[in-house]
């Protein structure tokens, strides 16, 4: 009996194993279906992200139109994107210059897109401004131009292609947010605010367009992050209030949440939350327990800036 156990487990293993990897060429077969000849349009492809989803989804076979607001970077991302496909599997992709935060230009783009191709299948809003600093020293000038990028760009791309999506009775919407949708972190008061607002734009707008089969989804990393960064080491001695922060800002890397977004688009996922257990413990507890999670947040601010407390 005990020697068939030794020779059952290795057989269990093998087994496991090939199940794995059947179930892993299955995934990726079904992927590539699930964009093959579908037009996809991504937006600022040029970014980290934005790459990473143009690879992805061209050499799923989909017909790309990438967009961006600096040509050299999408003549560079085209050819690289052309000379590692094949020809045969893969579509030229189409590039036009956008810059969201110029919403006048935002509709006319969306048009020639619609006049291009007759109809878009996937949109990945994945266009993104940041701003830093203390509330009263940003400018009403910037936190108008962080909305116009964030908010009404991505609102203004949405509705000049719904209508033909609904028509068709087919279509994806795939909003790249961020955690600041979920809650504030200090310092980023414009870029959280217009991360909260789109977010209830595509949140209402699931409700009201699910009757037309079209799926509105959102993917939300924590942050992401540049190829070259490396996570940090815990460091134990820490104050828990730096400790809290650091791993909040602590992100995801560009080519896994490419892959999530293909993930998302495939099993037309509506809502993704991409973050270690800190940030989602964090989530919790501003749901919960909100006074003691802006006593830590605000316990961080203060040694930051060095401020002593009043009395």
């Amino acid at each position: 009996m005990g020697l068939m156990a030794v020779l059952m487990l290795p057989l269990l293993l093998l087994g496991i194993s090939g199940l794995l990897f059947i179930y892993q060429e299955a995934s990726r077969l079904w992927s590539k279906s699930a964009v093959q000849n579908k037009v996809v349009v991504i937006t600022d492809a040029i970014s980290g992200l934005g790459k990473e989803c143009a690879r992805v989804f061209h050499a799923g076979g989909a017909r790309l139109v990438l967009c961006g607001k600096n040509w050299e970077g999408l003549e560079s991302l085209y050819a690289t994107l052309t000379s590692v496909a094949d020809p045969s599997k893969t579509f030229t992709p189409k590039l036009v210059l956008l810059d969201l935060s110029d919403i006048s230009c935002v509709q006319d783009v969306a048009k020639e897109v619609l006049d291009c191709y007759g109809c878009v299948d996937i949109l990945i809003n994945n266009a993104s401004v940041k701003v830093k600093g203390p509330a009263h020293k940003i400018s009403l000038e910037l936190d108008k131009k962080i909305m116009d990028a964030n908010y009404f760009g991505p609102i203004t791309l949405t509705k000049v292609l719904l209508p033909n999506m609904i028509s068709r009775r087919t279509g994806q919407i795939v909003l790249v947010n961020n955690i600041q949708a979920k809650f504030g972190i200090p310092f980023r008061t414009a870029y959280a605010a217009s991360k909260h607002a789109v977010m209830g734009f595509f949140d209402c707008l699931r409700a009201e367009v699910e009757e037309y089969d079209v799926v509105v989804s959102t993917v939300s990393p924590t942050f992401i992050r540049s190829y070259r960064a490396s996570p940090e080491q815990r460091n134990w001695e820490t104050p828990i209030c730096k400790f809290f922060c650091r791993k909040l800002a602590y992100g995801v890397h560009p080519v896994e949440v490419a892959e999530e977004v293909m993930r998302t688009v495939r099993r037309k996922k509506q809502e993704v939350f991409m973050a270690n257990p800190v940030p989602k413990a964090a989530v919790f507890i501003r749901t919960f327990f909100p006074e003691f999670f802006f006593a830590v947040v605000a316990c961080g601010v203060k040694e930051k800036l060095n401020v002593p407390e009043e009395g």
